[in-house]
């Protein structure tokens, strides 16, 4: 069977991990451990590599609707169905520990997926299929009738213990599969509930009850947040997303939930973003503290620098698992076909390895940005992490790298990179005052306008009348239209200006889209955002305003963004949800509604 469009999956999230439940009912991922952690249900990436499917009987064919949405400021997702038969409710969301409240949830998530069945009219025979296959599939569990009338699955390290209110299950030899009726007003919970074969057993909670306090835990988190900008409906769930996104132990945010979902259909370009990037810090920063989240970036920012640890020679570190892991080494799965074909699937991300010049600057530019929260004399941690990035930058900037877009080819001088280096270096003079004795403003000020020269001389391309992706380079790309955020140049100086047209003519689509380079196959939605915000800031109000409203209408039924959009289908491709994505249209909306604020 061909898995579902990307654009078909809704997002549930306890702040630990997350799982991605289709139209069609049927939860296709989860990696109920942690964001990185293996898979139990993996169809997402092969028809044979574990789901849960709880749909009436006949779904999807004649006289089959579906209409869904996430209660209000959380990630809990009502689906209807409606049938020849009758319409039948599913509830799913991943369960909160009980009392959870405010920045609590996560913390000690029970690790419970939550199913809830409710009649809303007629009789609905409802199906439900449970074929758990932990490790990426590759195991296929035992199952065992328990004497409550449920099922614990158990291979390898892993056990799942699944429950139906009212039903008494059947084990298959690889699979539950039952059948069953609701009726108007009956409601039915069920819950599939985590447990380590060697640890901690899966819980047991009552699924109807869980589902409300998991509801209140969501509404009490965002009733702490409030924001007073333009689009505050589409801002307020972008940043619940990140919040979704965010592994509540240690703060981090993973840049998406799934690995391997392609760039392009069939092609290769398909990595592991259940990690969190340095790199993505600032533009989370921004979005926290336009959502008014600062718990959130204190939690980030001591994540970050207990994550770097003390510098030595090596480059600054790109990524880190959610813990701060540093060794992410790349694999393939081999034994996955892919989302429709599209091979390989990789577990781990070898862009740790790579120099990427930009991360201090991206860095720097969200210590700066929150410096009011942070103290007048920053603690130990913190400075030593500002100090060493500083002189890593002033050691550094000269060098290639491997740029924002983590090339595996080649090292260049990329323009984005050089910007980000100037970040850095300026940032790092303002901040010289909360740093103690060991700041140099004076040497540091000499690097930074070097830098801003070398930027203006050599990444100006006369012939094409714009800065290029690198040094020498005659090629566009994209990520030049982060100059005027950085303010390195105002977006009204006429080169900035000349530049933001021939990107948006050169890159740019019809319906907003916009790709980071000539020969990309799609396009990439938070470059779109970048061009919104240049757009304000270049006093071009009313297209800024009618660029943002079409990017925004790319989100799929229940407010998702992927990483990118096909160009000819609009098509969701990429990983899902992408933070990215989601923080860009946090930033250009608040762009949008104070347009000199950052």
């Amino acid at each position: 069977m061909e898995q579902q469009p990307i654009s078909d999956y809704g997002f549930l999230s306890d702040s630990r991990s997350g799982a991605l439940v289709g139209k069609d009912g049927s939860v296709d991922w989860w990696c109920p451990h942690r964001f990185d952690g293996t898979s139990v249900f993996g169809r997402l990436l092969d028809p044979g590599a574990g789901h849960f499917l709880l749909a009436p009987v006949g779904a999807g064919g004649p006289g089959h609707r579906v209409e869904r949405a996430y209660r209000p400021d959380t990630l809990v997702l009502r689906t209807v169905h409606h049938t020849p038969r009758g319409s039948v409710a599913v509830t799913d969301a991943l369960a909160a520990e009980v009392g959870a409240r405010a920045h609590e949830m996560g913390v000690n998530s029970p690790a419970v997926l939550i199913r809830v069945v409710e009649g809303l009219s007629g009789r609905v025979r409802m199906t439900l299929d449970f074929a758990p296959r932990p490790e990426y599939g590759l195991l296929t569990p035992y199952l065992h009738e328990q004497p409550d009338g449920g099922v614990l699955a158990g291979a390898g390290p892993v056990l799942l213990l699944l429950r139906a209110d009212g039903l008494r299950l059947r084990a298959g030899a690889d699979r539950v599969t039952q059948e069953f009726e609701v009726s108007a007003g009956q409601v039915l919970g069920t819950s599939v509930a985590f447990g380590r074969a060697y640890g901690e057993p899966p819980a047991r909670v009552d699924p109807v009850a869980s589902l409300a306090e998991t509801t209140r835990a969501w509404e009490a988190y965002r009733e702490m947040h409030t924001y007073s900008g333009r689009y505050p409906e589409l801002v307020r769930h972008s940043a619940t997303v990140l919040t979704g996104l965010t592994y509540a132990r240690s703060g981090a945010v993973v840049a998406a939930l799934t690995t391997s979902l392609p760039e392009e259909i069939g092609g290769d370009r398909n990595y592991d973003y259940r990690y969190s990037w340095l790199r993505d810090f600032s533009l989370t920063m921004r979005a926290f503290w336009v959502a008014a989240c600062p718990d959130e970036t204190s939690r980030l920012f001591a994540w970050a620098s207990r994550s770097i640890g003390r510098f030595g020679d090596e480059p600054v570190p790109v990524l880190f698992g959610v813990e701060g892991e540093r060794d992410l080494s790349e694999h393939h799965c081999h034994l996955l076909r892919g989302y429709r074909g599209s091979q390989p699937v990789r577990v781990g991300n070898d862009a740790w390895r790579q120099r990427q010049l930009d991360v201090p600057g991206e860095v720097l530019g969200a210590v700066w940005r929150l410096r009011d929260y942070l103290g007048a004399t920053f603690e130990d941690e913190l400075r030593e992490m500002v100090l060493g990035l500083t002189e890593q930058v002033a050691a550094t900037w000269h060098l290639p790298d491997r740029g924002i877009w983590e090339t595996r080819d080649e090292e260049r001088h990329y323009v984005s990179s050089k910007v980000s280096c100037w970040l850095a270096m300026d940032r790092a003079v303002g901040l010289a005052d909360r740093l103690g004795e060991r700041a140099d403003p004076r040497r540091w000020a000499g690097v930074r306008d070097e830098i801003r020269e070398t930027v203006l001389r050599e990444g100006w391309n006369d012939r094409i009348g714009a800065f290029t992706g690198a040094f020498g380079s005659a090629e566009l790309d994209a990520s030049v239209l982060a100059m005027p955020v950085t303010h390195i140049l105002p977006a009204t100086d006429p080169r900035m200006r000349s530049t933001i047209a021939m990107v948006e003519r050169e890159l740019g689509t019809d319906d907003g889209l916009l790709r980071r380079w000539t020969t990309d196959p799609a396009g990439f939605l938070l470059c779109s955002f970048w061009l919104v915000e240049c757009l304000v800031m270049a006093g071009e109000l009313p297209r800024a305003e009618a660029l943002f409203e079409r990017v925004a209408g790319f989100a799929n039924d229940v407010g998702l963004f992927s990483e990118q959009v096909d160009l000819d289908t609009g098509a969701h491709l990429g990983n899902t949800p992408q933070a990215l994505s989601h923080i860009g249209l946090i930033n250009a909306a608040w762009r949008l509604t104070e347009p000199d604020s950052f």
